[in-house]
């Protein structure tokens, strides 16, 4: 790197940092720390944790209670979480300075998280998303390092791919299948037309995830007598079910007629049978005598036999949440704002960015099969392994969410997002760059042929 492209990379990063720190101050000076319906149970295990687990009730697993714990009042988490967000502003910087080797491509990427009010406003918010969105930049940085700087190819380097990925995992379980994404994208890869394996990242992927996701679901079995990341996988599938629950058995009659009553409830009221369960739980504990994991495990155990009975229900509403995963939802409290200009202007400017993220995110949909599909496109867009390593985390997070639950799909994007913008930033930008350097040949070839004719 000669020094005026130094020069230009430390001008990129100072602009980053300034605009980065200020919008942060600002938020956190102006904007609550904002609660959801989720946050009273991450706080509830919070403080099991502070307990010793003896109270834990596996219902959530433990990376973000464990980090409310550690930080104490929601002033202080959510003080955390801005700086969390610096943290991944700085790491999709790098990511764009060692993919592009263009200071300026590195800067509007970093810029283009960090002005996401998608992003930022998330980090005022008491949920995982934050937290697993710095675990997910750290695990990708570590693999763009692994690709694109050979020197850093070792088994500690694949010991801190696994790590950050295992502990997004223990954050957010959607992820569960990044460490293994990870450890076969950077095991195998093609040198010369030729497969090549290496057992380090493997092995040093891996072992982290075996050793703390393994372990948390062996802790689970052992108190829950379910082999899963939490206690709640049962009522997670009745988000899928719910929709064709009149068929469960008369064996299972008292949970049908309780939970039908609740559904066709929220149906009437939002059209919609999403997140119904949530509200039966309590009358169906009642009615049935079972405590909350012996639901759990029947509803699991219902929902399985309902969807093998029911493929063509159970693929429908896949593919309907698979859409709804892509709508990017902007999860924000306008009636926190207490500046009047502020309270004005801010709804105008997240819809916008609402439609220019779904917009990014149908581009990465159509480029990414594109690329697939043909040779030339994937030679124009330059897509290498650490790319496609991008574009299969975000299909996997669309398909894995989609599968596992049919409820607040949009919201499962929200750690990947800047992945999605990163790939459509990456096609703009190599696709302006083929066509500048068609031009050029085409201009010297006509040069080349005038001063022959003359």
């Amino acid at each position: 790197m000669n020094g005026k492209t130094n020069t230009k990379l430390m001008i990129w990063l100072i602009l980053v940092v300034v605009v980065a720190v200020g919008l942060r101050v600002v938020l956190f000076i102006q904007y609550p720390a904002v609660s959801y319906s989720d946050t009273a149970s991450y706080r509830r295990s919070a403080d099991a944790i502070l307990g010793g687990f003896k109270a834990y009730d596996g219902t959530r697993t433990p990376g973000y209670p464990a980090f409310m714990a550690l930080l104490g009042p929601d002033r202080a988490v959510y003080a955390a979480q801005l700086l969390l967000g610096l943290g991944i502003t700085l790491a999709w910087f790098w990511i764009g300075w060692k993919t592009s080797g263009k200071p300026f491509f590195a800067g509007l990427l970093a810029l283009a998280h960090t002005l996401n009010p998608g992003q930022f406003f998330f980090e005022a918010n008491l949920l995982t998303e934050t937290l697993a969105t710095f675990w997910l930049a750290v695990a990708m940085l570590g693999a763009c390092l692994w690709f694109k700087s050979p020197q850093t190819r070792n088994l500690w380097g694949a010991l801190g791919i696994g790590l950050s990925s295992a502990l997004a995992v223990l954050t957010r379980p959607l992820f569960v299948f990044m460490p293994v994404l990870l450890a076969l994208f950077l095991a195998f890869t093609w040198d010369q037309k030729k497969l090549v394996f290496d057992w380090k990242p493997l092995l040093g992927v891996l072992m982290p995830a075996i050793l703390l996701v393994g372990g948390w679901m062996t802790w689970i079995q052992s108190n829950y007598h379910v082999f899963s990341l939490t206690t709640m996988s049962g009522y997670h599938l009745v988000q899928h079910t719910g929709y064709y629950f009149e068929d469960v058995p008369d064996e299972y009659g008292t949970i049908r007629e309780v939970y039908l009553d609740y559904r066709d409830e929220r149906i009437e009221a939002r059209g919609t049978q999403g997140n119904a369960i949530w509200d039966a739980i309590p009358a169906l504990l009642d009615a049935t005598g079972m405590n909350f994991y012996e639901l759990s495990r029947t509803l699991q155990g219902i929902s399985v036999r309902l969807i093998l009975t029911h493929p063509g229900q159970y693929l429908s509403r896949v593919v309907r949440g698979w859409w709804f995963f892509w709508r990017a939802p902007v999860y924000w409290d306008g009636t926190a704002i207490a500046a009047p200009g502020l309270a004005s202007i801010l709804p105008s400017l997240v819809l916008g960015a609402r439609g220019v993220m779904f917009f990014a995110n149908i581009l990465f949909i159509l480029t990414s099969l594109a690329g697939a599909i043909f040779k030339r496109l994937r030679k124009v867009w330059a897509l290498d392994q650490f790319m496609w390593l991008v574009a299969a985390s975000i299909w996997g997070t669309s398909i894995v969410s989609s599968l596992l639950d049919h409820g607040d799909n949009p919201r499962f994007l929200v750690p990947l997002q800047t992945a999605v913008i990163f790939w459509c930033l990456w096609i703009a930008f190599t696709t302006y760059s083929s066509i500048k350097v068609k031009n050029n040949q085409e201009y010297d070839e006509h040069s080349a042929q005038t001063a022959k004719e003359g």
